[in-house]
């Protein structure tokens, strides 16, 4: 759970980030990448990590400018990587001008639970990162090159003359 809301700016930026890099890869043909029949696409899965920042978020009465939780999935992967860049921008700035570390410790009913606002901001961040490695997989699939999040992809490995390791 966050007690301080500059330490999840810091955490929350640098992991979105990351999920830019990734939604900016994204191509109009790999969006119908699925694992599976009756998965989600590659392109759901994105729409669903950009829709999320106001459906979880303003659930705790954070209001900032984004797409309706349930608004359909553009079938442009740039639409969609520039909606998650408008809404996280509009998600900080509002956290910057309407909480503080104490609105943290304020509970709000979230699905039912009563949580913290800093336990909804750790759920909501983890909800992101674990659906960004669904996407790694469905963008390999597809045939996409990925950057190393948490350290060289294998590609990167390669340019740097080495091999990646396997275990």
């Amino acid at each position: 759970m966050y007690t301080s809301l500059q330490q999840f700016i810091a955490d929350y930026s640098n992991e979105a980030e990351g999920t830019q890099k990734l939604l900016d890869l994204l191509t109009d043909e790999a969006l119908g990448q699925e694992v599976s029949p009756g998965y989600r696409t590659l392109g759901r899965l994105a729409w669903h990590i950009v829709t999320t920042v106001p459906e979880m978020l303003q659930r705790t009465g954070l209001q900032f400018d984004a797409p309706y939780a349930h608004a359909e999935a553009p079938v442009s992967a740039t639409e969609i990587a520039a909606t998650y860049r408008s809404a996280v921008q509009s998600m900080l700035e509002a956290l910057r001008s309407q909480w503080t570390d104490e609105t943290l410790q304020h509970e709000v009913n979230l699905y039912g639970d009563l949580w913290r606002n800093g336990y909804s901001l750790h759920v909501f961040l983890m909800h992101e990162v674990h659906h960004r490695g669904q996407m790694t997989i469905l963008m390999r699939q597809a045939g996409l090159t990925l950057p190393g999040m948490y350290g060289p992809a294998k590609e990167e490995w390669t340019a740097m003359g080495m091999e990646a390791p396997v275990v």
